[in-house]
């Protein structure tokens, strides 16, 4: 478990941060530019004075009643910034020995060739840094953090001067790592989709506070979450097993509740499981079964609350079997279908819509 209770400054900003995060597993970070992702991982890291009580599964890192603040460098966190900040002097290989050095005897739980190939480095390891390109460098500066065997794993926005393209790039290789090691991850960005995707448990942060945390298929119907990515993009995120796969097609049906759900198959494998974001923009409501539409998905289910929305919508949650989709729709169709908790629905979802990506939960 990590444990913060912590107050900071960096100029004229100030953090007040209280949360908690299971470990292991990929704990996010998520909030706009300046809320206070990065101080929080400075006081974490023990870069910027802090005050307050911060502990990882019984290591007490900084507890100001007892007198204790660790040292950065004795609290073994391997930290990738959004500058790599790599050796220039050296080749890929020597910046990624350099860290091997560092580890002093310490038990090694990460082996260097398991994450060459975790992350694709075979061919780059003599390069120097200079004739990487950006998502290499990235993929290098991971590396070596992990190589460091860390108690820790912090990426503090490691993709932020990326384009999208590159980004979509190298998040399979993250996925690789995170679904590899029981190691606790610390992953900071302003990029929902990059959370829905790496996240088991999401600290959403405004103004220097945590206002929110939880798994991202809670926080879904979370004020604050709306708050922050706004309505447009809000949604449910649900998880389930990856049924079947037509590569023919290339689709994919994932049970969800006591349905199934159909989407584009991406990387998604039979038997696995798959997390998908479900907009609520995306998700039309009707009284009952319909034919005779293109729409590949419909879900019989139970409203169980209404949400206003304004300017002159509403939120409407639906249950589908124990996991929950969310549609958004004017105050005109809440009063003409009678939408209310209780009333029985089907939730119509066009396959297209949809994105999945492989995660390694339990279903539902």
């Amino acid at each position: 478990m990590l444990q913060v209770d912590v107050t900071a400054r960096r100029g004229g900003f100030s953090l007040s941060a209280t949360c908690t995060a299971p470990t292991p597993g990929v704990t996010a970070l998520f909030g706009p530019s300046g809320c206070g992702k990065s101080t929080l991982v400075r006081a974490l890291c023990g870069l910027d004075r802090a005050a307050g009580r911060i502990s990882l599964d019984g290591h007490v890192w900084l507890d100001d009643r007892q007198r204790i603040a660790v040292a950065p460098e004795q609290r073994h966190i391997g930290c990738v910034f959004q500058e790599p900040r790599l050796f220039p002097h050296l080749d890929v290989g020597g910046n990624l020995a350099y860290a091997q050095r560092r580890v002093r005897g310490r038990e090694a739980f990460v082996a260097f060739d398991e994450v060459i190939g975790l992350l694709g480095l075979q061919d780059l390891l003599t390069r120097r840094v200079q004739n990487l390109s950006g998502g290499e460098r990235s993929r290098v500066a991971i590396a070596r953090a992990l190589l460091s065997q860390p108690r820790l794993l912090v990426l503090d926005e490691p993709f932020a001067s990326l384009d999208g393209n590159r980004r979509d790039e190298i998040l399979p290789y993250l996925e690789r790592l995170r679904d590899r090691y029981a190691l606790p991850m610390i992953y900071v960005s302003h990029q929902y989709e990059e959370v829905l995707r790496l996240a088991s448990h999401v600290l959403l942060i405004e103004s220097g506070t945590v206002v929110a945390s939880g798994s991202p298929a809670a926080l879904s119907f979370d004020p604050a979450l709306r708050r922050l990515v706004g309505s447009e993009r809000a949604g449910a995120v649900i998880e389930g097993r990856v049924l079947s796969s037509d590569r023919q097609r290339g689709l994919a049906t994932v049970s969800l509740g006591h349905g199934e759900l159909r989407l584009p198959a991406a990387n998604l494998v039979d038997g696995g499981y798959a997390r998908v974001l479900v907009p609520a923009r995306d998700v039309l409501l009707s009284l009952g079964a319909q034919t005779g539409l293109s729409v590949r998905n419909q879900l019989a289910g139970t409203v169980v609350d209404v949400v206003a929305d304004p300017p002159g919508a509403a939120l409407i949650a639906v249950d589908v079997g124990g996991q929950r989709l969310v549609a958004r729709v004017t105050e005109q169709a809440v009063e003409e279908l009678a939408l209310a908790p209780g009333r029985k629905v089907h939730a119509l979802v066009k396959a297209e819509s949809l994105r999945g990506h492989a995660y390694p939960g339990t279903g539902a």
